[in-house]
């Protein structure tokens, strides 16, 4: 079992990615509850968070926020791969604190791509990875419990509940948060 949260940390070139954020890039400062990603809106960033953490926010029909995933300090943010595309966004991205964050222009990635294959290739291997962390979140809906669940978030990231509220966190679990009241518990 890896020791990130993200799993696809482990399998991109993530010194390439932070290199070029903090290089090239622009620091930002975005407030408590400030959009790094709008839904519906292309992503203008991918950004290299030096502080805070942030929520990946989808809103179903009735407009009740589901939280689909978090970022911390020392990981990457951006909707990515859509973003370096033009296509809008289906989520947004929240600052759930302060955040500072190194943040390239997509078109620039874009530029970088166009004018070196090694660099669509850090991009084609990041898009596999992150794939591949998602896709392993929705099998784990499916396979194992809310319980296991639960043990699986504490143990890639056990002071959690210091970073994220209660309500955020068992959204991301997909419970509500009386039953993640009980499941921490049973621990």
């Amino acid at each position: 079992m890896t020791a990130n949260f993200n799993t696809y940390i482990d399998s991109i070139k993530a010194d390439f990615w932070r290199r070029l954020c903090v290089g090239e890039g622009e620091l930002h400062c975005y407030e408590k509850g400030e959009e790094f990603v709008s839904a519906g809106r292309p992503g203008r960033y991918i950004g290299y968070i030096h502080s805070g953490t942030l929520k990946y926010v989808a809103h179903d029909d009735d407009g009740t926020e589901h939280v689909t995933g978090l970022e911390f300090a020392g990981e990457f943010v951006a909707d990515f791969p859509f973003s370096l595309y033009g296509q809008r966004s289906r989520v947004s991205i929240v600052a759930t604190s302060q955040c500072e964050i190194y943040r390239i222009s997509v078109a620039r990635v874009a530029e970088l791509m166009e004018a070196d294959a090694r660099v669509r290739e850090i991009v084609m291997h990041s898009t596999e990875a992150i794939f591949s962390t998602v896709y392993d979140r929705y099998l784990a809906l499916y396979t194992r419990n809310p319980q296991q669940r639960y043990n699986d978030l504490l143990s890639r990231h056990p002071d959690l509940f210091a970073l994220f509220s209660l309500r955020d966190i068992a959204s991301f679990l997909n419970i509500t948060p009386t039953h993640l009241s009980r499941l921490r518990k049973n621990i």
